[in-house]
């Protein structure tokens, strides 16, 4: 059976738990050997190392804050010289805070910032430096249902994050475009994931679940979109958003 993406190189950031790791397993399942990033690896980007080399594949595990410039740079460097090139970077890195504005400090704001949009930027930069030398490549940043509507409570920083990566989306679509690269979005709704409990409780989970025609998503459907946009399908799409929400916002 012929893998879709077999001898890709693919970057996730964030991608030891949640939406990440949900990432990186389709799309070492389709045949990319995985550059697993996040700024604490622990014991949980060892294990899902260990998941993707059982299928055969290869992978790179390099803890950074990929919103600290310095620490992208070295992962950045720790890619070309372990592979030599890279196919697919995945900026799924981020947090949020369920705090309103009223309760949100300057502080507060800008940890959001940088962890959310700020490593989009660094690594996207980065990865487009890699990709016009190959006149190839996918991009695909991870926003949110809220980039689009806005949050329904507070998380002001958080919908601002997201809402700035689909500008960014489009602008570098436009610049990649010339050089082979591509560069998209996708949109994930509400998704079960530690830091969702985290940030809202099992009964405020509970509530969310009920609002949405499919119920709460899983991380392996954000990846399956995200592995369409890096295959073939991804060919010929580029300054756009894939909703992946189970139809909590209908556009």
């Amino acid at each position: 059976m012929t893998l879709e993406l077999e001898g890709k190189i693919a970057l996730v950031t964030g991608a030891a738990r949640g939406i990440g790791k949900g990432i990186a397993l389709v799309l070492a399942e389709k045949g990319a050997d995985i550059v697993i990033n996040d700024k604490k690896m622990n014991y949980e980007g060892e294990a899902l190392s260990g998941q993707i080399q059982a299928m055969g594949r290869k992978t790179l595990l390099v803890e950074a804050d990929v919103s600290a410039e310095s620490e992208v740079k070295q992962l950045f460097s720790a890619i070309n010289k372990h592979f030599g090139r890279l196919d697919i970077l995945v900026n799924n890195a981020g947090t949020s805070q369920a705090k309103d504005i009223f309760e949100s400090s300057l502080e507060d704001w800008r940890y959001i910032i940088d962890t959310n949009l700020t490593s989009c930027f660094l690594c996207s930069k980065e990865a487009m430096n890699l990709m016009a030398k190959q006149q190839s490549g996918r991009i695909i940043n991870i926003s949110s249902v809220v980039g689009e509507r806005g949050a329904l409570f507070g998380h002001v920083h958080y919908a601002a994050t997201k809402s700035g990566m689909l500008g960014m989306t489009k602008t570098l679509a436009r610049t990649g475009a010339p050089l082979g690269i591509t560069v998209n979005a996708v949109a994930p709704g509400i998704i079960e994931t530690e830091l969702l409990f985290k940030t809202h409780g099992v009964e405020g989970v509970e509530k969310l679940s009920a609002s949405i025609p499919l119920g709460l998503g899983k991380p392996r459907s954000i990846g399956l979109a995200v592995a369409y946009l890096a295959g073939e399908g991804g060919n010929y799409i580029t300054g756009t958003s894939i909703d992946v929400n189970g139809g909590i916002n209908m556009r």
